[in-house]
Parts: C-alpha cells; structure tokens; sequence
C-alpha cells in the first residue's frame, strides 16, 4: 500500500535512524502517564451564576462547550502553560527599558 505520510511523519520517516529505545523500565513510566491522562474523573464545582455565564459566553465564541473551555484552564494552569498577559505586557516593557530587546 502506498500511503501519503503527513509532513511530521516525514519527518519522523527521515530521521528513524536517530531514535533509541528506552528501557523497559522508563517505557512502563511513560505508558503509566499516558494512561492516567486518558482518565477522567467528574467533578462537582460551584461557580457564581455570574461567571458560568461569562464562561458560557466565551466558550460560544470559541466555538466549543464551556466544560472543554474550564478543562482547557484548568490544564493550562496546572501544567504551567497559563499565563497572566499583564504580566506578559509588563515584562516586555521592563526589557525594553532596559534594551535587553
């Protein structure tokens, strides 16, 4: 069969020979992970009416339900990949106060 591979699996095609194998111990760590991510657990929160709404309202936005959107959050805050764009804003001044940009 001739299938079309995507660009990332070309890339990954190309550069087979400068992958290694693992130990079977550090694969069994990463399948341990990997099976805990694909678990979900329901929760029960409680919110202001006031801020479900605004959560409602910018999920229809986005185009997704507001439990995706709140799940987004929370996964980005925990993983540390949520970020304060004041803050954001802030930084970048302060380095072109000082020129370091």
């Amino acid at each position: 069969m001739n299938h079309k591979l995507t660009s990332e699996e070309q890339i990954i095609e190309d550069n087979l020979d400068n992958f290694k194998s693992v130990s079977d111990e550090k694969r069994s760590h990463i399948e341990s992970i990997i099976e805990t991510t694909k678990k979900n657990k329901a929760i029960s929160m409680r919110m202001s009416a006031f801020d479900l709404e605004l959560l409602k309202q910018k999920a229809q936005r986005e185009g997704m339900p507001y439990q995706t959107l709140l799940n987004t959050i929370v996964h980005k805050y925990v993983t540390n990949q949520l970020v304060d764009k004041n803050e954001v804003i802030k930084t970048i001044t302060m380095m072109k106060e000082n020129e370091a940009i």
